[in-house]
């Protein structure tokens, strides 16, 4: 995810803990951000997982 995207999350989140609401389409585009953001997030931890490879040293050969 860009930079730019993430920096807009944490304005809207910091508008919103300094009691502004936000507008409709501020709500609906912090919405669409967040999905977006844990799509990514999402998708990054998967693909460490299917990177990871287990070793089993007990056994021998």
């Amino acid at each position: 995810m860009e930079q730019k995207k993430i920096d807009r999350i944490n304005e809207l989140a910091r508008k919103v803990k300094s009691g502004i609401e936000l507008s409709e389409d501020e709500i609906r585009e912090r919405t669409l951000l967040r999905r977006e953001y844990l799509e990514a997030v999402r998708r990054n931890f998967k693909s460490q997982l299917d990177n990871i490879e287990i070793i089993d040293k007990r056994r021998t050969h």
